[in-house]
């Protein structure tokens, strides 16, 4: 949501105030893009990334408040879980060095908050899911003190009526309920962010839908919940069932879930908003102050507010984001696929790929997307994170080819160009995509070393816990993952 809201129970008149202000923010909306009144000329990237918080054993740390008064900085926040924090990463340019500057940036504030964590005994760790995880510590007594997220934990139950089905059978199978949303926690991810124009907008969220599962398999990170080994990438498949809102009777019926790739390809921005509102009931229907409408006739740029609370309850794996900036409007792609670590030149390498195939494939002639069915976009996230670089991805022109092929032979040069294009330096471009390339040459992204150290331990919890630590020490050393010894 990445806005606090107070401790409050809401009226069938809360709701029906809250429609209305959402209906008009939509129409408000409609004419800002007609108008063109939106920041494009200095496309920027930002970053935020999601932690967890272990002890010294690498067991969770119940501790994101004494952590964050310790780190003591504006860019740390609360996240869902106790054992949860997150650093929002200035957005910036990408040409020249800013990767460079970027990933120091990142690895400068990261080493201050560490410090600053072990004076209360915390520990900072970039993984997808915390290995050493159990069910007892995803509870509502484990949620972060904010009370947005007691309120939303208390909305989508009060839609669902019943407890969470957490069900995802992989390499072993999980199979158990839930009377929070606290298991969504367990997701740490890396968010990147891509300022672009209304009129592109539908091209890179094209663009961003296509590329999600090669991005996945190449970065996989999170295969064990709950002491069970599930898929190279189970956040995918978590994410999604720990914020349902659904009972079985509406997902029968076709109701949308609130963590959705999407149905099509679109047009224009407007469709994906337009798209929430119409499909998706207020989760927490908060109304501001403000009169959208007449601040816009005035001249004024609205907030949008109820427009953008709503959208941020609706978990789209590439999100929308309508944003006020110096009192600039602007629209943003936020990829959400990717999770965090394990190092931060690992992240470093995920969002160069990204960002590179993100400059070439909008501005394609002919669209990858013309040439395939949204479906098979969405087979191929499913397959990835179920995967990783073994699965098998479609992609026109090859067919169904294993994920590190297509990634070595199609995506990595148009992501090279892409940098390019974008005017990297040329030593960050090849460094960075160079781990990419070898993670698919040698087939150990996170989630293989993950598997293959737990193994080598023993399998069991303390064989989690060893490898966590184990995990801790190499992500110190900021050397990728694909070089990581046992």
């Amino acid at each position: 949501m990445g806005r606090d809201v107070p401790s409050v129970s809401f009226s069938r008149e809360d709701r029906r105030r809250y429609r209305d202000k959402v209906k008009l923010s939509l129409d408000v909306l409609a004419g800002m893009l007609r108008e063109s009144r939106f920041e494009c000329e200095r496309p920027q990237m930002g970053m935020e990334i999601e932690l967890n918080l272990v002890d010294s054993r690498g067991e969770p740390a119940m501790k994101n408040a004494e952590v964050l008064a310790a780190i003591a900085e504006p860019d740390w926040a609360t996240e869902l879980g106790q054992f949860n924090v997150e650093i929002n990463v200035a957005p910036q340019v990408l040409s020249g060095e800013g990767s460079r500057l970027l990933e120091e940036s990142v690895r400068l504030r990261l080493n201050r908050a560490q410090e600053r964590a072990a004076r209360v005994g915390g520990q900072l760790m970039l993984v997808g899911i915390l290995p050493t995880l159990r069910e007892s510590d995803v509870s509502e007594a484990t949620l972060s003190a904010n009370p947005r997220y007691k309120l939303l934990n208390e909305q989508i139950f009060a839609a669902r009526g019943e407890d969470l089905h957490l069900m995802i059978e992989g390499v072993e199978r999980l199979d158990t309920y839930a009377d929070s949303i606290t298991p969504e926690a367990a997701c740490t991810s890396v968010q990147l962010h891509l300022q672009v124009s209304p009129e592109t907008f539908a091209d890179h969220w094209n663009a961003a839908q296509v590329i999600a599962g090669p991005q996945v398999a190449v970065a996989a990170n999170s295969p064990f919940l709950f002491g069970k080994e599930l898929w190279r990438e189970t956040r995918i498949s978590l994410f999604e069932q720990a914020t349902d809102t659904r009972p079985e009777e509406l997902k029968a019926q076709g109701v949308r879930p609130r963590v959705w790739f999407g149905e099509r390809w679109i047009t224009s921005v407007f469709d994906l908003f337009e798209e929430n509102v119409r499909y998706f009931p207020a989760l927490l229907p908060l109304c501001d102050e403000e009169d959208p409408r007449r601040v816009l006739d005035e001249g004024g740029v609205p907030e949008l507010h109820e427009l953008r609370l709503h959208n941020g309850t609706v978990y789209r794996w590439n999100r929308p984001v309508y944003d006020v900036s110096e009192g600039i409007p602007h629209l943003r792609v936020e990829n959400r696929v990717l999770p965090a670590g394990p190092t931060v030149a690992d992240i470093a390498a995920n969002a160069a790929f990204y960002y590179g195939l993100m400059r070439v494939l909008p501005a394609a002639g002919r669209p990858v997307w013309s040439q395939m069915s949204f479906a098979a976009a969405e087979d191929n996230l499913r397959n990835a994170a179920r995967y990783g670089l073994d699965a098998r991805l479609y992609w026109p022109g090859l067919g169904e080819v294993p994920a590190a092929e297509l990634i070595l032979r199609r995506l990595l040069p148009m992501a090279y160009h892409g940098l390019d294009l974008w005017e990297v330096d040329p030593v960050q471009r090849d460094r960075l995509l160079g781990i990419i390339e070898r993670r698919c040459v040698t087939g150990r992204t996170g989630a293989d070393w993950q598997v293959r150290a737990a193994r080598a331990f023993g399998g069991d919890h303390e064989a989690l816990r060893r490898m966590t630590l184990r995990y801790l020490q190499h992500m110190h050393t900021n050397e990728p993952v694909h070089t990581w010894g046992i």
